[in-house]
């Protein structure tokens, strides 16, 4: 006859030998070595670290007084950059403090503040797993049991998040080295949330970080999320870099009469500094509430058409390498890329990139 506690005998046994596995693989897995910033380079940004009050912030210190508030707050999240290095360890460990703790009720928090790990797999960057966040202090494992063959790997950063720190942990017997060679040529997004990043699951599907590991390029990252908005300031400090082309895609942060009165100053800007550097405007994308909402719908047509009439008098007057694209279909045809409408899945994100990729390559900026 069975006893009437035999199942949960079997429920105590089974716990009792997990808890032994977890402990025998707990001393298999020894306590890694960190290193720190020496050990790694910092992509996705142009501003030296001397001139920021953080060095993973997006803005140089001297902007602090001079944008508004906002934008300087959301300059603090780290969106686009990466850091990059060798070695030949079996594991790989993060350690990182995030600056605000940052939740939202419509992006994950591994895209919010998570770290995302990829290897270089004979020149395609290759997912391989996201560090989790659990508050401000935080430490992952991220993938071990690997052969101890040097390779090449990307960390990608928090998009909606700043960090104060980050630390890479390798086996105590191997070795981390620092990247001699970087990105020859860059691109710069001025934008808005989704710019940002919002509402990628984790940090390496936001556009700009896909497109850079598509097309081999250092993608810097200015989108403020609510706050992208074609100002002076952001524009000088665009016009001081020296990228391959720009895209400027903030449309649904504008009115209509601030796009009237800011694409031209902003292409003077750059014009002043960069002569020939292609600058390629995106038209505002068709919001899903906007194909019943006739209200949201008639403003999104409005503000577009406020920005092709200033690209029209750019034409006539003689403007260079000013470029356009048609933000119609940009994600696809089925309607199922955003979270909420208006800001993207990751699979908004990727058919985006593929889109922007296809128009850099059909307006001569990549090889195709």
């Amino acid at each position: 006859m069975i006893s009437k506690t035999t199942p949960q005998s079997f429920i105590l046994l089974i716990l009792f030998s997990l808890t032994i596995a977890n402990h025998l693989h707990a001393q298999d897995s020894p306590t890694p070595t960190y290193y720190g910033k020496d050990h790694f380079i910092l992509e996705g940004t142009d501003v030296a670290e001397n001139l920021k009050e953080n060095r993973y912030d997006r803005l140089p210190l001297a902007l602090k007084e001079t944008v508004r508030p906002a934008v300087w707050n959301l300059s603090k999240s780290s969106a686009g950059m990466s850091i990059r290095f060798f070695s030949n360890t079996t594991s790989i460990s993060v350690k990182w403090t995030v600056l605000k703790d940052n939740k939202m009720n419509h992006m994950a928090e591994t895209g919010i503040k998570g770290i995302d790990l990829y290897h270089n797999n004979d020149g395609t960057w290759q997912y391989v797993n996201t560090g989790r966040p659990t508050g401000m202090e935080n430490e992952a494992l991220l993938i071990d049991n690997m052969t101890s063959t040097m390779r090449e790997f990307k960390m990608y950063l928090p998009l909606y998040d700043g960090i104060s720190s980050i630390e890479v942990g390798i086996d105590s017997a191997s070795v981390i080295e620092k990247p001699t060679e970087t990105y020859k040529e860059s691109i710069i997004f001025y934008g808005t949330s989704i710019t940002q990043g919002g509402c990628a699951s984790r940090p390496g599907m936001a556009h700009t970080n896909i497109i850079s590991r598509k097309l081999n390029m250092d993608c810097i990252n200015l989108g403020f999320s609510g706050n992208g908005k074609m100002e002076q300031p952001i524009n000088e400090l665009i016009a001081e870099s020296n990228p391959a082309f720009y895209v400027i895609e903030c449309l649904p942060n504008m009115k209509t009469e601030e796009i009237t009165q800011r694409v031209i100053p902003l292409v003077k800007t750059i014009r002043e500094k960069h002569t020939e550097t292609p600058i390629i405007f995106v038209e505002n994308f068709i919001y899903e509430k906007s194909f019943l909402n006739q209200e949201l719908s008639s403003l999104i047509d409005e503000k577009n058409v406020a920005l092709k009439t200033e690209y029209d008098e750019m034409m006539k007057a003689g403007y260079k390498n000013v470029l356009y694209i048609n933000s119609q279909n940009a994600m696809g045809a089925d309607h199922e890329g955003t979270v909420d409408g208006v800001h993207f899945t990751d699979l908004g994100f990727l058919r985006y990139a593929d889109f922007l990729i296809e128009q850099f390559k059909k307006l001569g900026l990549v090889a195709g």
